[in-house]
């Protein structure tokens, strides 16, 4: 699905809202930079930022895990991408589970604005909460999609990321290392036999 056309009837800019959510490992990088891609090949300004955590891969890039990438500006916060952005019509944003809740007021306003919004973000932590920003940024979205990973466990559609290690705390970068895609029935069994300590 695609979502290239903002302008009205009467040729005036239209802004909106797109999150690309799910997983780790379900695409939604990838699919970041193939629509920030068509926006620039169709003539568009676009601009990319990413929060100044995320440095796994680069500091001056968002990379997918199968290292597709796209030049980005890394910002401490959220509310630093409005001053980043000037005559702009369509701004990515990525690993936006990693903001404040201050990222719903941002895209808004940017929205509002006539900018073409795209967020991409983890919906839910490895405890299986919702994440971050990212539930408010799935209600006012005008568009949502949700990418699925394949389950290491099983095959199945996966939508949950398990920890396989054991650090606690909610925000911990990694990859292959740290987490694997588990489907609901593989990720309650990894969890429960986590508790159980065997």
């Amino acid at each position: 699905m695609e979502f290239l056309e903002n302008t009205g009837r009467f040729g005036e800019k239209r802004g909106s809202v797109e999150v690309i959510t799910g997983s780790m490992f379900s695409g939604k990088t990838e699919e970041l930079i193939r629509r920030l891609r068509r926006a620039m090949f169709a003539g568009l300004k676009v601009e990319i930022f990413k929060p100044s955590i995320d440095v796994r891969y680069s500091e001056d890039r968002v990379v997918s895990h199968d290292d597709k990438s796209i030049v980005s500006t890394s910002v401490d916060n959220a509310s630093s991408i409005l001053l980043m952005v000037a005559d702009v019509d369509v701004v990515g944003i990525d690993e936006a589970q990693f903001f404040d809740n201050s990222l719903v007021e941002v895209c808004n306003t940017l929205a509002n604005n006539g900018v073409r919004v795209i967020v991409a973000g983890l919906d839910m932590d490895f405890t299986g909460n919702p994440f971050g920003p990212m539930p408010a940024m799935l209600s006012i979205a005008e568009f949502v999609t949700k990418l699925h990973a394949i389950c290491m466990n099983c095959g199945n559609l996966a939508q949950y990321s398990f920890r396989t290690s054991e650090e606690a705390s909610v925000v911990l970068l990694g990859e292959k290392d740290k987490y694997e895609p588990l489907c609901r029935n593989c990720y309650n069994k990894a969890i429960n036999k986590n508790k159980s300590g065997t």
